[in-house]
């Protein structure tokens, strides 16, 4: 069974990378648990720096995605927690450079703290992968 899979085009959403909505019929749903990205491949610190710890988060749940049998792209939801406001235009940047136009959609919050002092991103997501 191959996946449908229809993203409502964004008008203002768009500028924030997102979609409002995204509609699938067929294939498997992955629930991902929230990646981060405070540490680089080799285990070095990315500790004070967004931009690398998003695509690091990135990378992770591309890993994860990969495990269950997917990619970043069928990713449909994600709920994304920054450490500070000012930093949503760069992670809708990013997250433009990833997707192109296809975005998933998503909700964009800021969070006072995290698991580790460390974290400043934390991504959540639902994916749709073919069966």
């Amino acid at each position: 069974m191959s996946i449908k899979k229809t993203t409502l085009e964004p008008s203002w959403e768009a500028k924030y990378a997102y979609s409002p909505a995204v509609i699938t019929e067929g294939g498997k749903t992955v629930w991902l648990a929230g990646h981060v990205g405070f540490v680089d491949d080799a285990g070095a610190s990315l500790a004070g720096n967004f931009e690398a710890q998003s695509r690091q988060a990135f990378k992770n749940l591309e890993k994860t995605l990969q495990r269950a049998g997917g990619s970043l792209t069928d990713i449909v939801w994600m709920t994304v927690a920054i450490s500070d406001g000012r930093y949503s235009q760069r992670f809708c940047d990013i997250r433009k450079e990833i997707y192109g136009k296809d975005f998933p959609a998503s909700t964009l919050l800021t969070a006072s703290a995290f698991a580790a002092a460390e974290i400043m991103v934390e991504i959540t997501a639902i994916a749709v992968v073919d069966k």
